[in-house]
């Protein structure tokens, strides 16, 4: 009989419960990629984690990270999960996750022991317009957007809708089956608040009908609002997701450089260690 431990963090939260479950099998060696995602179908969270030796010379660890139906080559929380995870163990102050998408550092804030924050360096996002705008205007019940409907790529793929407030983005009753027919990944829709920004992300056709907190969607959101005037590049803007999930979250991200050379995108967030356990297998 195999045993293969696991830790169960909430990520994008100082609370614990809250935030986005992320479990991290912190020794997947001895797993194949069909039982990998079975695992992750058996946890059922957004993503799994299932760390493995590096194969970059400048990477501390390995990750492969799955959805409950599919393999993603980088996703935002599993990465700063998987980071406060192994930071205590590795005693780490910049810990470098090799993904699919390239090796992320992730720079770590302690207090005392206790890593209490974490900012990313993510992946450099490509996009490009999207042409089936009708389409998606209609799955998700809404007239239109605010700023020009764009795709953007870091390792999945999100289409970014602006609408006219946190009220419309909280009110979202999307055609779950007609935005899987249509989006490769998922569609990130967003507004205003007083003191940031909300967004609701959904990505039924990766098996996640709605994540409470997507950190691979935030650093390419702050490159959207940057190129398109919203904010300033380089200003820091906060972001509250999950709410409608009863798992409240909240991501900071920021785009460094200019509309014509983008130069960082970090993000950064909490995570809190909630739980421990391991699966036997044949």
């Amino acid at each position: 009989m195999r045993r293969f431990r696991y830790v169960v963090c909430d990520v994008f939260t100082d609370t614990p419960l809250a935030g986005n479950q992320l479990a991290v099998f912190t020794d997947a060696r001895d797993l194949d990629p069909l039982t990998m995602q079975a695992l992750a179908k058996e946890m059922n969270f957004s993503e799994t984690v299932f760390v493995l030796p590096p194969q970059a010379d400048d990477a501390d660890v390995r990750i492969r990270i799955f959805t409950p139906a599919a393999e993603l080559p980088f996703a935002g929380h599993p990465t700063l999960g998987s980071a406060f995870v192994l930071g205590g163990p590795l005693q780490k102050i910049v810990i470098r996750l090799e993904t699919g998408a390239g090796v992320v550092p992730v720079e770590l804030e302690r207090e005392g022991a206790q890593i209490v924050f974490g900012w990313m360096e993510q992946p450099l996002p490509r996009w490009t317009s999207f042409d089936r705008t009708e389409e998606l205007f209609a799955c998700l019940g809404v007239e239109g957007s605010g700023l020009p409907v764009e795709e953007y790529t870091n390792g999945p793929t999100f289409v970014y809708v602006e609408l006219e407030s946190p009220e419309a983005v909280a009110a979202l009753a999307p055609d779950l089956a007609g935005l899987t027919r249509l989006l490769e990944d998922g569609t990130s829709c967003f507004a205003r608040t007083e003191t940031g920004w909300k967004t609701r992300m959904f990505a039924p056709a990766d098996g996640v009908p709605e994540d409470p907190a997507t950190g691979s969607a935030a650093g390419p959101l702050a490159v959207h609002l940057a190129r398109h005037g919203r904010i300033a590049f380089g200003e820091e803007i906060v972001i509250s997701q999950g709410v409608e999930l009863g798992r409240p979250s909240t991501l900071y991200a920021r785009a460094e450089g200019s509309a014509d050379k983008l130069e960082r995108v970090l993000v950064g967030g909490s995570a809190k260690i909630v739980a421990r356990g391991e699966f036997m297998l044949p």
